[in-house]
C-alpha cells in the first residue's frame, strides 16, 4: 500500500513537471482579450503631446510595454527593431513607470521602433491593462480590441507563429 502511494505521488509530480516544461507562460489568457483597449489620457514620450485611447490607429498594432530600467527589454528590443524594419505591423510603445529623460536616452542608444511611445509615468495604463511587469506586449486589432497578451520578452517563435498569422485573419 505504501509503495502504491509513493508511485502515485511520483507519477503526479512528473506529470506536473512535464506539463510545466511544455507550457508557454508568456502567452496568457487575459480577461481583457476581446475587450477594448482601456481608456486613457496621457502624453507622448518625446513631444509630451496629449494622447488618448481614441488616437490608437484603426489597424492591427503591437503595443509594447517597456522601461529603460528593464534588462529583459534590451534583449527584446532587437526583435522590436526587426519587426519595425519588416513594416508588417506597427508598434506603439508604452513607457512604464520610467523617467522621461531616461526613456528618451535609452531609445537614442538602442533605437526607436515605435510609431510613438505613451509615457505612463504613474503606471495607471499598465494597471488597467493588467501588466505584471515589463516587458509585456499586446496585439490590438483594427477595432482597438485586445487580441492577445504576451508576458515577458517576445521572441521569433511568438512573432512568426502567433503575431504574423493573426495579421492574416
Amino acid at each position: 500500500m505504501k509503495n502504491k502511494l509513493s508511485i502515485i505521488i511520483f507519477i503526479s509530480f512528473i506529470s506536473i513537471l512535464f506539463f510545466g516544461l511544455f507550457t508557454d507562460t508568456r502567452i496568457i489568457q487575459s480577461p481583457l482579450i476581446g475587450q477594448d483597449i482601456p481608456t486613457f489620457n496621457l502624453t507622448t514620450l518625446h513631444s509630451q503631446s496629449p494622447i488618448d485611447s481614441t488616437m490608437i490607429p484603426k489597424e492591427t498594432v503591437l503595443v509594447n510595454v517597456w522601461a529603460s530600467w528593464c534588462l529583459e527589454c534590451i534583449r527584446e528590443h532587437q526583435l522590436m527593431m526587426k519587426i519595425n524594419k519588416d513594416k508588417k505591423i506597427k508598434i506603439i510603445g508604452i513607457n512604464y513607470k520610467d523617467e522621461r529623460d531616461d526613456a528618451i536616452g535609452w531609445l537614442e542608444i538602442y533605437g526607436n521602433p515605435y510609431v510613438f511611445s505613451i509615457h505612463d509615468y504613474n503606471g495607471q495604463l499598465g494597471i488597467d491593462l493588467g501588466v505584471y511587469g515589463v516587458p509585456e506586449t499586446f496585439l490590438i486589432n483594427k477595432d482597438n480590441k485586445i487580441q492577445a497578451k504576451f508576458i515577458g520578452a517576445i521572441n521569433d517563435n511568438i512573432y512568426f507563429n502567433k503575431i504574423l498569422p493573426a495579421l492574416e485573419k
